[in-house]
């Protein structure tokens, strides 16, 4: 492994990702530098699980900007401050521009809650329920300037009960999501990730 790796989180909301992640970090006590939590909502849950673990944190606040062109602008710049080696969109509910994903090629990567190419984009889980499919599941990719189109690091499948409805689907998937995300950061951040072409390799 070379260098340790600057991780920068990305998040909108509750953060139960951007904690389950800080949470296997340190209890595997990986050398990685946790450098910040970045978000677009002053509301998000997640500010306050960054304070409770030390990490700084900075709001790009979304609604503020009448012109998102500047949204954008301002957060690849607050990012930058940050020198990432990996960014990790965890629960962050905009769509990064092509300049951002341009920028930090192959080190931006997110956890979708299917098993993409299935179900991109909102309300997946509803999807998968309306579509009638028996299995469900989340996805780790990087993150290309397509919606969730970038290549696949990890998946979990899981059946569906027959009688789950969309929030039982939902916290099924996310407990899976909680394990394999903090793993593909290990992975990443040990230098276990090769990307030739669409297919993700893991090192051993």
């Amino acid at each position: 492994m070379g260098k340790i790796k600057r991780v920068v989180f990305l998040a909108s909301g509750r953060g139960s990702n951007f904690s389950a992640s800080v949470e296997y970090i340190r209890k595997k006590k990986l050398k990685l530098d946790l450098v910040a939590l970045v978000t677009d909502n002053p509301e998000a849950k997640a500010l306050g699980i960054a304070k409770s673990f030390g990490i700084p944190t900075k709001v790009v606040p979304y609604t503020t900007y009448p012109q998102k062109a500047d949204y954008h602008k301002d957060l690849l710049g607050e990012v930058e401050t940050f020198d990432p080696d990996l960014i990790v969109a965890c629960g962050y509910m905009r769509i990064l521009k092509p300049e951002f994903v341009r920028r930090f090629r192959n080190r931006i990567i997110n956890v979708h809650p299917s098993l993409l190419p299935a179900f991109p984009g909102l309300d997946s889980q509803k999807q998968a329920l309306d579509y009638g499919v028996k299995v469900a599941g989340c996805t780790v990719h990087f993150v290309e300037e397509g919606v969730d189109t970038g290549p696949i690091i990890l998946q979990k499948a899981i059946a569906i009960a027959p009688d789950w409805n969309e929030k039982e689907l939902s916290l099924a998937i996310l407990a899976e999501e909680h394990k394999i995300l903090p793993l593909a950061i290990q992975l990443f951040c040990e230098d276990k990730l090769k990307i030739k072409e669409r297919k993700v390799e893991i090192l051993k």
